[in-house]
């Protein structure tokens, strides 16, 4: 994972069917077309972004790529160009070499299609094999089952519970379960989303 600044934040990732395309304030349409899927800003265990907060939901994710911490991407379909949802690299940090997947969301329609595999795996792919990483980590809220069994689904271990992590939008203090998958893991794991993908 290069330190300098000559590093290339804006990757775009190209899979069989979705790429990973660096956020842009463009993108801002689309974002709320695919959330609207779903009405996805209602879930209580995740943020997603909505017609009240889709602006300050951008705003944050280049914030954070300006200052070299964060990479946020839209999730495309390949063949039609719609945008699926959203994912970033986050709590990146250089000199340790570890990052974080977070934010991530899929309109209802694209989820349990393999675009979250997919997706995963690209970004996995990258930090690993790109950024060389030696640590890439997840976070959940505690409450969301579905997200605990498909980070786990991935090959992610479970290191524990972080109580009060963070305020949710509601007020709720939110403890959140943290995994990770660490350099001596990722060949293994490589492998297994690789078989995944092709089933």
């Amino acid at each position: 994972m290069t330190t300098d600044a000559s590093h290339n934040d804006r990757p775009t990732l190209s899979g069989p069917t979705i790429e990973l395309r660096p956020l842009e304030k463009a993108h801002r349409e689309a974002l709320l077309e695919a959330s609207a899927d779903g009405e996805l800003w209602n879930m209580k265990v995740t943020v997603v972004p909505g017609p009240d907060t889709v602006d300050s939901y951008i705003a944050t994710a280049l914030a954070g790529r300006d200052t070299g911490s964060v990479m946020p991407f839209v999730i495309v379909r390949r063949e039609s160009g719609e945008v699926l949802g959203s994912t970033r690299f986050w709590k990146i940090d250089r000199i340790n070499r570890k990052l974080e997947i977070g934010h991530t969301w899929l309109r209802a329609s694209a989820q349990r299609s393999g675009v979250n595999t997919e997706a995963k795996y690209l970004l996995l792919t990258h930090a690993f094999d790109v950024m060389s990483a030696v640590r890439v980590q997840f976070t959940t809220d505690e409450l969301n089952e579905k997200s605990r069994a498909a980070i786990l689904r991935i090959g992610a271990k479970q290191e524990g519970i972080v109580r009060h992590e963070r305020i949710m939008p509601d007020g709720r203090k939110r403890n959140s379960v943290r995994f990770s998958i660490i350099d001596t893991e990722w060949p293994l794991v490589k492998e297994s989303l690789q078989r995944m993908m092709a089933r």
